[in-house]
């Protein structure tokens, strides 16, 4: 069985999803859309702050070209549509693409504010077809070595971790624009707000410091998550050079060792233990999108509701940088707002 596949929005994002897919012998691409011609054959620029993603020739000639994505969504041979569309327009294209019968993978963040992402989740749960948020960083080599050893235990407890990511700002006034991007706290940060749900849960509070330089939104944050137990911390900024290497790292402290992951170092992640010298962990190092993208085919394929990282989680992770948000402006602890399903876990 193949997939059909159209992509909605053929920026970096679309362009870099439009390359796993070409990859992939049970995915067909069926459709794409855009506004601008040129990237509707294959063409085009787009920037990126992660070298080596998105510029990739991808052969279009057989696939069918929209530019409004939601003549995309109508085109009866496509089953699964791929928003990666500035963030203020995935409710409507999500809620287009359910209420036409696709299945639908979105683009982080889920939703500019989490009372839009939870209309998504709330229609999306009731309908037949599968949808799913592209949260990357719960497919990334490297990171699913993290949430596993948490969970197993295997050098005991987490005491301690620190996530870092910093990147130049991407072009285009859509990033500049905070009403529209949410500024870096939103649109980068989020992935390991994201992930810091993964491993431990909604946190009880934040604690953030930060400012805003660039979007007038946050742009560069710090935060302190209780998490009941260890201690966690992300930071995230955007940084006005391009020529700006991209920072991805974390630093994890069990009981028996420190774990050490940097993308920069290229792609490296070692494991300290006492008495011993540092221990590199071999690392597939094809990049998350292709395992996430890979799941979801799979559960497309084989029926089953996408598990691993679900909307109510990427609802959740806008939920908690609101609270990040608000304890910057603040200067105070703030607490993420609960939602029914969260009050049932608590």
């Amino acid at each position: 069985m193949t997939v059909r596949v159209g992509i909605v929005g053929m920026g970096f994002m679309g362009r870099t999803h439009l390359e796993v897919y070409a990859r992939r012998p049970d995915v067909v691409i069926t459709a794409v859309a855009d506004l601008d011609a040129a990237r509707r054959t294959g063409g085009g620029t787009v920037q990126s702050n992660i070298t080596g993603l998105g510029g990739g020739t991808v052969d279009l000639s057989g696939t069918r070209p929209y530019e409004n994505g939601l003549d995309l969504i109508e085109d009866a041979e496509v089953e699964l549509v791929d928003i990666c569309l500035p963030t203020p327009a995935h409710p409507r294209f999500v809620r287009a693409a359910i209420q036409a019968g696709k299945h639908v993978l979105v683009e982080k963040p889920l939703a500019r504010t989490a009372a839009e992402a939870d209309e998504i989740v709330d229609l999306a749960e009731a309908a037949p077809t599968l949808a799913m948020p592209a949260m990357c960083m719960r497919f990334w080599p490297g990171w699913t070595w993290l949430k596993d050893t948490v969970d197993q235990g295997t050098h005991g407890r987490i005491l301690g971790v620190h996530f870092q990511r910093i990147g130049a700002v991407l072009p285009g006034e859509n990033y500049r624009n905070g009403e529209v991007s949410g500024g870096a706290i939103l649109d980068l940060h989020v992935h390991d707000t994201d992930f810091v749900l993964h491993l431990f849960g909604m946190p009880r509070s934040v604690t953030s410091f930060g400012y805003s330089h660039l979007s007038g939104e946050i742009d560069h944050v710090l935060t302190r998550y209780d998490c009941a137990g260890p201690l966690v911390t992300a930071e995230g900024a955007w940084v006005e050079s391009a020529d700006f290497r991209f920072t991805l790292r974390y630093t994890a402290i069990f009981e028996k060792a420190t774990a050490v992951y940097d993308i920069g170092a290229e792609n490296t992640l070692l494991v300290y233990r006492p008495g011993r010298e540092p221990e590199p962990v071999p690392l597939d190092l094809t990049p998350g999108y292709d395992h996430e993208i890979g799941y979801l085919v799979d559960c497309i394929r084989e029926g089953r509701r996408p598990q691993k990282v679900t909307l109510r989680d990427a609802a959740d992770a806008v939920r908690i940088v609101e609270a990040e948000s608000r304890s910057v402006r603040s200067g105070k602890t703030e607490y993420p707002e609960l939602t029914g399903d969260d009050m049932k876990m608590k």
